[in-house]
């Protein structure tokens, strides 16, 4: 970092200066949001292709299977369109919104703290994209054959509509993705004195049930296998936290040495 880099960081700011600056950051974060969205809508049926996926996948496990998605209420298509473009372009501008809020509050970071912001992000995101791909991928369509193996089994006559299909995909997604942020935390924790690996190694037993609880939340079938499935990722990630948080505690103590 050059010393004019350093001096632009260290620069004093008015409380009205720090206004402006932040109302530029949420502006370009709007800006982001409204493109993805917009491009969304424009692209609403090869959008609505993707998302239908899942459902398309068990359909076509099950050659049998009758099963179209039907409108309950006038609007509810738009309600839909209004969802996908949403969340959809919130999704999509995420990555962009945490670099300009990045680019907001690096002046007042440490260069100690600067160099630990882009992996935290970086692996924020990852993990974030790894838990949603898992469970658009592999969570919901094991959902979606649960609840159709239910109803075949009672014969109910399946009369699924576009909103509740789009709010089961976007709770596993959301939480899904949501849920496997929760080994950066802990690694965190560690790095800040918050959590000792030690304690982590102890509670071992602790954490599986905290962890199926977790995925009891997460995942709205109340079949075993599903939460079962939802739950070894999260322990194998709870094992990878400890393993990065014994590495982090080890570098703490040979920069203490070293001090």
């Amino acid at each position: 970092m050059s010393e004019d880099d350093i001096s632009t960081r260290e620069k004093p700011m008015g409380f009205l200066e720090h206004l402006d600056e932040l109302r530029g950051t949420l502006v370009k974060c709007a800006i982001a949001f409204v493109v993805f969205a917009c491009l969304i809508g424009i692209f609403l049926k090869e959008s609505n292709d993707v998302l239908m996926w899942p459902l398309n996948h068990v359909r076509a496990e099950n050659a049998k299977l009758v099963l179209d998605l039907g409108t309950s209420a006038p609007m509810e298509g738009f309600s839909v369109i209004i969802q996908m473009c949403t969340m959809g372009g919130f999704m999509l501008a995420a990555p962009f919104m945490l670099f300009f809020i990045g680019q907001f509050v690096a002046p007042a970071l440490s260069e100690k703290e600067l160099k630990a912001v882009l992996p935290v992000c970086l692996s924020a995101m990852f993990l974030f994209l790894m838990g949603a791909s898992f469970s658009f991928f592999l969570l919901v369509p094991s959902t979606l054959r649960v609840a159709v193996e239910i109803n075949d089994m009672f014969g109910f006559v399946m009369r699924w509509t576009p909103a509740s299909y789009y709010s089961l995909l976007l709770w596993l997604v959301m939480g899904v993705g949501a849920s496997f942020e929760f080994p950066l935390l802990i690694v965190l924790a560690v790095y800040l004195g918050f959590l000792k690996v030690a304690t982590l190694r102890k509670f071992r037993r602790h954490a599986i049930v905290v962890i199926f609880v977790i995925a009891a939340i997460v995942t709205p079938t109340p079949d075993p296998f599903t939460q079962t499935m939802m739950a070894v990722p999260l322990y194998v990630l709870f094992e990878l936290a400890i393993i990065a948080g014994a590495r982090v505690e080890k570098r703490k103590r040979e920069a203490a040495i070293e001090v």
